[in-house]
């Protein structure tokens, strides 16, 4: 057995729950153990993408020992968009 967490957040509210898999189970085993996915409804891992310590990564990937298995979000903004509206507000 290894000792993974499985991660995700909203703005408002994030959630990480700490198990225990087999070492041979893969990020979308420890997902779906987790109970992650009842608590986010809105979470669609055929939609959203995961990663390993902000390192993306496909849900057959197997895990190692301390993985922190991060569930994204869609962006609700364009980074670069982002940026030119702060900066616009900066000049004002």
């Amino acid at each position: 057995m290894i000792r993974v967490e499985v991660a995700y957040a909203l703005p408002d509210n994030q959630l990480i729950v700490a198990l225990q898999v087999k070492d041979s189970c893969t990020v979308e085993r420890a997902i779906l153990q987790s109970g992650i996915l009842q608590e986010f409804a809105q979470i669609d891992l055929t939609k959203n993408k995961v990663g390993i310590f902000n390192e993306i990564c496909s849900l057959n990937k197997s895990l190692q020992e301390n993985d922190r298995i991060e569930i994204y979000r869609r962006l609700t903004i364009d980074p670069m968009e982002a940026r030119r509206q702060r900066a616009v507000k900066q000049k004002q």
